[in-house]
Order: structure tokens, then sequence, then C-alpha cells
């Protein structure tokens, strides 16, 4: 009975733990669209809006900097040497690092596949443009100047294109259309969720009350800062606001599931296969975030070039603020 007693204050922390974990992430990761929904309503510059935006994801790219490096590595290198040790296997290959860098080759891959079918169905498209403007200049002599129009003013647009990939700023107006801009934005939001289901695993299957408090609050920190940051991103990327909040949602679930979960499985006895997947799949979601972060978000945000300094000032603040809450959990 006193047991019994005992387990009914940790089942309430850890179920109302879960609720506002889902709560605040939600709430902060709703908190720049409306912002931005409220500016567009307003009428507010868009230049001015646009500015905004960049300097604020230069802080989301100093938090995602520091989650990455301070966060994502430690927990998966140091979930590697327990599950090995626990086999008792002593590895003479870095199958640890092998594994992150599968995760990276994943999402280049993949990126490398979509812009080359790009290619594809651009050079395609441009030949058949040519032949229909050729034949219609074969055909229909008298429609010869207006054809000749169509042909400058093509040929303008192409000289315009090329002069804004010279000067830099196809990288910052126009990268995010691309639809391999989306399938990164994509894969950014699935490698934080599964790091965040593990997160929430961790909380469920802990036994002491206050050290669950513990976790809980950083925690909620570091998800809801997250959140915010996410939010900025996709928002960059152009994407439609259903799946923008579809995102957000999704990203916000998965910690309390991974609480939830934890729960049900305090009862099963994880066995060494399940430690080997977890460990596997959480290196695969590592590598997949070291690749977005300094080949998609630092670059992106640092290649433009204004304000320079106070985007680094910016980059280390989001650093430091995610640097300070990670000592919350020791």
């Amino acid at each position: 009975m006193q047991s019994t007693s005992s387990s009914v204050p940790e089942m309430e922390i850890k179920l109302g733990s879960l609720l506002v974990l889902l709560a605040t992430t939600l709430l902060c990761g709703f908190v720049p669209l409306w912002i931005i929904r409220g500016a567009g309503r307003r009428s507010v510059d868009s230049v001015t809006l646009y500015k905004t935006v960049n300097l604020a994801s230069c802080f989301g790219g100093g938090v995602f900097l520091a989650t990455c490096l301070l966060d994502l590595l430690p927990v998966y290198f140091a979930s590697m040497n327990e599950t090995f040790n626990n086999l008792g296997i002593t590895l003479h290959f870095p199958l640890p690092e092998f594994i992150l860098a599968m995760g990276l080759f994943i999402v280049l891959v993949m990126e490398q596949i979509i812009l080359a079918l790009q290619d594809q169905s651009g050079d395609s498209s441009e030949e058949r443009q040519a032949l229909l403007i050729d034949s219609g200049l074969q055909t229909h002599n008298k429609d010869s100047t207006r054809h000749s129009c169509q042909d400058s003013s093509l040929s303008q647009s192409k000289i315009e294109l090329n002069r804004a990939k010279s000067s830099g700023r196809v990288g910052v107006q126009l990268a995010d259309f691309t639809s391999h801009s989306a399938v990164r934005a994509f894969i950014l939001v699935f490698s934080l969720s599964l790091h965040s289901a593990f997160e929430g695993l961790e909380v469920g299957l802990q036994q002491d009350t206050d050290h669950v408090l513990e976790i809980c609050l950083a925690l909620l920190l570091h998800k809801g800062i997250l959140a915010f940051s996410l939010a900025l991103k996709l928002a960059q990327n152009q994407l439609r606001r259903t799946v923008i909040v579809g995102c957000l949602m999704f990203f916000s679930v998965m910690c309390p599931l991974g609480i939830g979960l934890g729960l049900i499985l305090t009862e099963i006895k994880a066995t060494a296969q399940h430690q080997v997947a977890r460990s596997t799949l959480e290196g695969l979601a590592t590598g997949n975030f070291v690749y977005l972060t300094f080949m998609d978000i630092l670059p992106h945000e640092l290649n433009s070039p204004k304000n320079r300094i106070l985007k680094v000032a910016l980059l280390l603040t989001g650093f430091a603020v995610v640097t300070g809450i990670l000592f919350l959990k020791l």
C-alpha cells in the first residue's frame, strides 16, 4: 500500500510534465508565426520584416549549433559507449563515428538526387521551349516580331538571374523556394523530433522524482527555444502555413510521446537489441542534424553581407543561452 501511494506522485509529476511540455513547445513555436502574421496585417515594410526575421534566425542558428555540439553529439556518443559496455564488446572500428557519417550522407545523397532530377527536368523544358520557338519562327513568319520579343525577354530574364547569382542574392532570396530546401526543413524537423522523443523517454524511465523535475525544467527551456528557432527556420523556407503548423505540432508531440512510452516501458526491461537500435537511430538523426547545421543553417544566416557583427553577436547569444540551459541538466 505504501509503494502504491509513493508511485502516485511520481506518475502525476510525469503526466503533468507531459502536458506542460506540450503546451509550452506549441506556444513558443506559434509565437514567431503570430508576430510575422501581425506584422503583415499592419503593413510593415517587407524589407524591415525580412531583416528582423533574418536577425532572429541568427539567434536560432546559435541555438541549433549549441544543440548539435553540446547536446546531440555528447548524448549520442555516451549512449553508444554505454550500449557496447553493457554488451561487453570492445570496438576496434570507429562505429559510432561511422553511423554519424551515414546519417550525414543520407541527407547529402537525397539532396543531390533531387537536384539532379531538377536539372534534368529544367534542361528538357528549355529544349522543348526552344523547339517551340524555332518551329513558330519557321511556320508563322508574320509573327516573327512577337516571337523575337519573347526570345529577347527570355534572354533578359536569364541575364537578370545571372546577375543575381553573381551578386550572391540568389542564395538569400531564391534558395528557399527550391524543393531541396523543403527537404532540408523536413529532415531538420525529423532529426530534432527523434531526439526529443529520446529525451522524453529518459524522463519517463526516471524513478527519482526530484531528478524528473530538474530534467523537465531544463527541457521546458530548451524545447521552448528550439521550437521558436525551428518556427523561424520553417518560415524562412516559404512553406505553407498549414505545413509549418503540422511540423511544429509533430515536433511538440514527440517529447511528451517519449515520456508516455517511458511510463509504459518502466515495467518492461529493455534488451541489448533495443539499446543498439535506439543508439543507431540516434546516430543517424544526429548525423542529419550535423549536416543541416553546418551546410544549411549557418551558411544561410551568415552569407548575406549586411550586419555581420550583429549576426555573430546574436549567434553567440543563442549558443550561450543553450549552454546555460544545459547546465541545469547536470
